[in-house]
């Protein structure tokens, strides 16, 4: 089994993690929806991905982690409240060419277990049509189908364009 760490992301990350959210994402984009993919990305970047130590502040009890192999970062993912009882996973992402060996399941362990330790019995989250890998993960992990919907409007959370996103939870 291959050896992966887990730690609270550092500015030394910025550049890794920026890179793959870019490089993910428009592996993603279908042809049709590239320019909005490319908008998205711009807006995630600012909003999101280029101010994770701010957007993801402990002391509004977020957290955001990176998985590393041999040193090298493979993946990394967000956790931020949705509601009392319950934290939103965002950003679980694995590096292309580091997947397929079970990065995104220890990840998706990892992020429940910190879910567990800080009190919140339940984890929601939301991917979408264009990531059936993430979907068939989020399945075989137990989590149940809350509603899908076509997202039209683009946010930080989503690109819009009517892609189809599905709304998961979990009790743990």
């Amino acid at each position: 089994m291959t050896s992966i760490t887990f730690r609270p992301y550092e500015a030394r990350d910025h550049e890794p993690v920026r890179t793959l959210f870019i490089r993910i994402n428009r592996q993603l984009a279908p042809p049709e929806l590239r320019e909005r993919f490319e908008a998205y990305i711009v807006s995630s970047l600012a909003s999101e991905i280029d101010r994770i130590p701010e957007y993801y502040d402990a002391k509004q009890q977020r957290g955001f982690w990176v998985a590393l192999r041999d040193g090298a970062l493979v993946g990394y993912f967000g956790l931020e409240p949705a509601g009392d009882d319950a934290f939103e996973l965002r950003r679980m992402y694995v590096d292309p060419d580091a997947r397929r060996i079970g990065i995104a399941r220890r990840m998706l362990d990892y992020a429940e277990q910190q879910c567990r330790a800080l009190g919140r019995p339940k984890m929601v989250l939301s991917t979408s049509e264009v990531q059936p890998a993430a979907l068939a993960l989020y399945r075989a992990t137990g989590y149940r189908l809350v509603r899908e919907e076509a997202a039209d409007q683009a946010s930080n959370k989503t690109v819009g364009g009517g892609i189809v996103r599905f709304y998961m939870e979990k009790t743990l």
